[in-house]
């Protein structure tokens, strides 16, 4: 697959490296797996990068396996058994007192598993060289809990150390829509949408779908329900060693989030247990969902949702995980069966996030969000203010064109026009057939 976007990480990330020729820089890149860290990093840096992958296995047999990479890589002679990774780093750090280069640790989170003493070790000796060396340090992580805590707990060694942070997010719709208009011009509104959920714009299942040119709706099923699908087993691979032995709980939360039950009474009262803790971690420390208010509502508001955040674990939640007693017994086909069944329906809140992703691009509101009133009264799908220009939008999302309805929206907005007199409004509906056209050019 071409590299695509990822302009502004680019800059970014060259723009560090120049910094790095004065002085040493250290840079942490947060993201999800699968996300494309590591392509960006080669992308950015080419052949001039020392790149080491810290992988589950006995901290001498990783340095061993990092002196023969280094040797190789960098051209020089090391002399002697290492064992231990705060030797091999203080070398490096040694040698970019006269060679400045990029060195990065991929998985740097896995150092907690082989010796956590690692990281106060590198913070020592990064302290003493790296105003006298010019490494340019990448380190890289994708469980974004360990990743948090090593970074961001004030009582940990490396905390305040990094110079730059990225969090690399998956691509942006607009990149989406434009990868399936070069590979499939002819695309259908539906065949966009379900790559969007399907993909979540996640550098790597966008791979899969273009290398097996799964680019309708019906093609994607199909790879996805491969017998030798990676994306059966995908959000079990990737989220358990995020949660650890209390998986099940936190799998179930997410199951039910992704079938529409959205708030803490309805989940615990199918749990039958407290989810405040559980639903607190899913979102400060692994930031998987987020707390969704009625727009405008003040930050202390009772009238909380909660959803998933990346698509792709909606949907895996939603069908795969929701049916694994079909999955153990390999029975993809009555799973990929009920996705279509229910997909047209489960598409829809999905149909509202690309809706408010493209408005969010546009730079033109302060304010984007739902809204609705006590009891999941008078629910409106989008409201985008500019509060600059007193303008507002009101929008309703529907699958169907001709089930938009706009008089009833404005009755259903009659509470929001009266918080907001004087704001000139404007009420529009959105539909699939709008997906992908340019939205309309809002008033100044």
């Amino acid at each position: 697959m071409k590299f695509y976007n990822r302009e502004k990480e680019l800059a970014y990330l060259k723009k560090i490296e120049l910094q790095s020729k004065k002085s040493s820089q250290m840079t942490i890149i947060i993201g999800r797996r699968r996300v494309g860290k590591t392509t960006l990093i080669k992308e950015a840096f080419g052949t001039k990068q020392l790149y080491l992958f810290v992988s589950k296995k006995n901290e001498a047999l990783l340095c061993e396996e990092f002196t023969t990479i280094i040797q190789k890589e960098l051209g020089v002679k090391i002399f002697g058994e290492i064992r231990r990774f705060k030797d091999l780093f203080e070398y490096l750090m040694t040698l970019a007192q006269t060679t400045p280069f990029t060195l990065i640790l991929d998985e740097f989170q896995e150092f907690l598993q082989i010796n956590s003493t690692v990281y106060s070790e590198m913070q020592n000796i990064w302290d003493s060289y790296k105003d006298k060396t010019r490494m340019n340090l990448i380190l890289c992580g994708s469980i974004y809990s360990l990743m948090k805590k090593i970074f961001e707990d004030r009582k940990e060694p490396l905390f305040g150390r990094a110079n730059h942070k990225i969090q690399l997010k998956p691509f942006s719709v607009t990149t989406q829509q434009n990868i399936i208009e070069e590979l499939n011009p002819d695309y259908h509104p539906r065949d966009l949408l379900s790559f969007y959920i399907f993909t979540g714009g996640v550098a790597k299942y966008v791979e899969l779908f273009i290398d097996s040119h799964a680019l309708t709706f019906d093609e994607q099923l199909d790879l996805i329900f491969d017998e030798n699908s990676l994306f059966i087993d995908e959000g079990k691979n990737l989220l358990i060693e995020e949660f650890g032995k209390e998986y099940t709980t936190y799998f179930s939360i997410l199951s039910l989030i992704a079938s529409s039950k959205t708030s803490r009474s309805e989940i615990e009262s199918i749990l039958e247990k407290n989810v405040g803790g559980y639903l607190d971690r899913l979102e400060h420390e692994y930031s998987i969902i987020k707390k969704i208010r009625p727009i405008f509502a003040k930050e202390g508001s009772r009238s909380v949702k909660y959803e998933i955040i990346d698509n792709f674990f909606n949907f895996w939640f939603r069908f795969i995980y929701k049916n694994r007693s079909a999955i153990e017994i390999e029975n993809y086909k009555y799973v990929k069966d009920i996705t279509k069944r229910d997909f047209s329906t489960f598409r829809g809140r999905f149909l509202e996030r690309w809706f408010i992703e493209k408005l969010k691009e546009t730079g033109e509101f302060s304010e984007i969000g739902s809204w609705w009133e006590k009891g999941n009264q008078n629910e409106i799908d989008i409201v985008a203010v500019n509060r600059e220009k007193r303008y507002m939008l009101i929008a309703e999302v529907k699958i169907n064109s001709g089930r938009i309805d706009l008089k009833k929206l404005k009755v259903k907005a009659e509470k929001l026009l009266q918080m907001h007199q004087g704001y000139r409004i404007d009420f529009k509906g959105f539909s699939l057939n709008d997906l992908g056209a340019p939205l309309k050019d809002f008033d100044d």
